[in-house]
């Protein structure tokens, strides 16, 4: 209780996934014009709508000032961009300021805090930027937006950067030309991919959080708490299925090659993110029952060693015209894939 959960559209943009989830959270973040349309286009009410990412460019800009929505700044050139834009319309725009805190998510997939970052204003310069945003009368101060990495499975970790940013934002809120009135404390949670992975214990960090909300209650005056979730929310429950066009073997190993491939699933791939490429869970989705009797490797129809889908894989045998499921696929799939290289044909996209 008080925690909103909004949900970050980047790892999944589908628009029938987004009307979805739309009615499932108490907000959506995007990070461009398009996503900002699809987002628009939910029952999502524009005031709980926020635009989070680096180079936003004028247009995108202009549109979000015009649309209502909440910018996240991540630049003290930015919040200069917003004001014109608002001044420009007669509007006047909510902004919150993305914060780069002096911390990081430890054991996290991806850091996006701490250290030299292309994300948000570093914490020191917070306060100078905040005390400029108090002679900018087109811009209406709303809060924080504070994220620190993401894809993490220790709860521990977790606790520690969510304790980290509250403290932050009550120290820069001193600086604030108004009240907070939200906090995004970011997400970072992460599900498991691979073998020995343990889903995340959400236990501590609900308790940790209750604990939070009071102190944001008590020195905040009652800020909305916002943790913002995106592939914890999708990513389990989307396969990615490719049909086997072709069976060979090679001096002695098994190719399993399919239509599909890292044009439509580059993170199964091992090329995002990944340093050591393990494989995402992988089946024959129509031998499911069958037992495991060969040990192949399934591979993509695209001229590159790149494209493996599963290394050395036990599976049931299987045969052209069987079909590769990978699980774990409903986050950062075909948008986060190089869909056009080569020009084979792009995925189709099905909520069930």
């Amino acid at each position: 209780d008080g925690v909103d959960l909004s949900y970050a559209m980047k790892a999944n943009p589908m628009p029938a996934v987004v009307q979805h989830v739309a009615t499932l959270v108490d907000g959506i973040d995007v990070a461009s014009a398009l996503e900002m349309n699809v987002a628009l286009d939910t029952t999502m009410p524009r005031e709980r709508i926020s635009f989070a990412g680096p180079g936003k460019t004028g247009d995108e800009i202009a549109r979000a000032v015009a649309a209502g929505i909440v910018i996240n700044l991540e630049s003290e050139n930015e919040m200069e961009t917003v004001a014109r834009q608002a001044e420009a319309q007669g509007l006047v725009a909510p902004v919150a300021v993305r914060v780069n805190p002096d911390f990081e998510l430890k054991a996290s997939g991806m850091r996006m805090g701490g250290g030299p970052r292309q994300f948000g204003v570093d914490a020191e310069r917070v306060p100078a930027m905040l005390g400029r945003m108090g002679a900018l009368p087109a811009l209406d101060f709303c809060g924080f937006h504070i994220f620190s990495g993401s894809q993490n499975l220790r709860a521990e970790a977790l606790v520690e950067a969510q304790t980290g940013t509250v403290a932050l934002a009550i120290d820069l809120a001193r600086h604030a030309p108004g009240p907070v009135r939200h906090l995004n404390i970011g997400g970072g949670f992460g599900i498991p991919y691979f073998p020995g992975d343990a889903p995340l214990d959400l236990a501590p960090i609900a308790d940790n959080l209750a604990g939070l909300t009071a102190r944001v209650e008590s020195e905040l005056g009652g800020a909305r708490v916002v943790v913002e979730l995106g592939r914890y929310i999708v990513g389990e429950a989307g396969v990615y299925v490719t049909r086997i066009v072709d069976r060979k073997e090679s001096r002695g190993r098994v190719f399993l090659i399919t239509d599909g491939g890292l044009h439509h699933q580059l993170a199964a791939s091992g090329n995002f993110g990944q340093v050591i490429r393990k494989n995402y869970p992988v089946a024959i989705g129509n031998r499911m029952g069958a037992p495991a009797t060969e040990t192949a490797d399934v591979v993509g129809c695209l001229c590159t060693p790149l494209d493996l889908l599963g290394d050395r894989v036990e599976l049931p045998t299987a045969e052209i015209g069987d079909f590769v499921v990978l699980f774990q696929s409903g986050a950062y799939g075909p948008s986060a894939s190089p869909t056009a290289f080569l020009s084979h044909p792009a995925p189709a996209e099905v909520l069930v």
